[in-house]
């Protein structure tokens, strides 16, 4: 059954929902397929985006997110300009030629103008040779549209779901918190010219696979260039955390990951997709497992050590007590190990993108 489904050159829902369901024998299979595709699409490299979690403010209030507003238990960080500047002259020395520079969402002029000040004294310090991806939430098609000038590159902003209902179980009904927003700053990205990427969270409370299912398939329709997704990790200091007992186990949050990974591989064959950083956090070996069966971008994180620990999304977050030094010679090991090269001086931009652009433009 599963080979039939496998050959088909576009899955229907119900072939998705019936891969997501696959037993373990069916989920070696689908991972080979994925694994085959993404070698002959964007070959068995893997790209290092160093991250940067800068600041750990928000305005929002997320009900499974550790840094929501709400939180008082989290001490609060804001890196200096000279901090981040540092980390990202350390990935451009190291070779990784992509930096992602992340934070809680805030949206006012002078957040906006220090994100703009920022990619112009990162561009000078690296002659212009660092690809920058921007994590900074929503705002206005302006400011997007001011720091694509500036030269951000890419953004990724998480949908975390595409089911509206669902999407309001784990957000705030309230104005601060809108679906129809979140997808308008989606279109308002890729419009502008971003190489625009997305992401969902994987074994979420209330979600079916059903749900995991349409989320594909909207990233497939909304032809995304890059995505973020892995499991819902949940942290003790947030309201979702009451729900934790309907969860499903941390194993199968993790195999759903993995399939999730794989599907989008086979559905959307050309784009850049990231083996989430809380894969690691239920298997050791979680990001190498999701770059085989799919996935072909790392996040190493390169925020300075002692902030680590305060940008705690999730319980259990992998890697807070590293430095960035400490990152790459094992990130390196673990690669080889699975038999996938580390794109070193390689922007890896968006196969997808750079076809879809070039469509667009003619």
């Amino acid at each position: 059954m599963i080979e039939s489904i496998l050959d088909k050159s576009v899955l229907q829902f119900e072939d998705i929902v019936q891969l997501l369901d696959c037993n373990i024998l069916d989920a070696k299979k689908l991972y080979e397929h994925a694994a085959q595709i993404k070698k002959q699409y964007v070959q068995d490299k893997v790209y290092f985006r160093g991250l940067i979690e800068f600041s750990n403010f928000c305005s929002k209030d997320c009900l499974y997110c550790g840094i929501r507003k709400s939180n008082t238990k989290i001490l609060r960080y804001n890196l200096s300009d000279e901090e981040i500047i540092d980390a990202a002259v350390f990935a451009y020395n190291s070779n990784y030629a992509s930096i992602v520079i992340q934070s809680g969402e805030i949206s006012n002029p002078v957040f906006s103008r220090r994100i703009s000040n920022l990619l112009d004294k990162i561009h000078q310090k690296t002659n212009n040779n660092l690809r920058i991806t921007l994590s900074c939430g929503e705002q206005s098609n302006e400011i997007y549209q001011d720091w694509y000038n500036a030269g951000a590159n890419r953004y990724l902003l998480r949908i975390e779901t595409t089911n509206k209902d669902l999407y309001y179980k784990i957000h705030p009904n309230d104005k601060h918190h809108s679906f129809e927003k979140r997808i308008n700053c989606l279109y308002d990205l890729k419009n502008i010219g971003y190489q625009t990427g997305t992401g969902v969270m994987i074994g979420l409370p209330f979600q079916t696979i059903e749900h995991l299912a349409k989320d594909l398939l909207w990233m497939q329709e909304f032809d995304v260039d890059m995505v973020g997704m892995g499991p819902y990790i949940e942290h003790e200091d947030t309201p979702l955390y009451e729900f934790k007992q309907h969860l499903l186990p941390l194993e199968e949050r993790f195999d759903l990951s993995l399939k999730m990974i794989a599907i989008l591989r086979i559905m959307m064959k050309n784009i850049n997709i990231a083996a989430a950083t809380s894969l690691q956090t239920i298997d050791k070996m979680g990001r190498e497992k999701g770059i085989k069966v799919g996935a072909n971008v790392i996040m190493p994180n390169i925020t300075p050590g002692g902030y680590r620990k305060h940008y705690k999304l999730y319980d259990n977050k992998p890697c807070i007590d590293e430095n960035a030094d400490d990152c790459k010679p094992c990130l390196e090991m673990r690669i080889a190990l699975i038999g996938n090269e580390i794109a070193y001086n390689e922007w890896g931009d968006s196969s997808h993108f750079e076809h879809r652009f070039k469509n667009e433009s003619e």
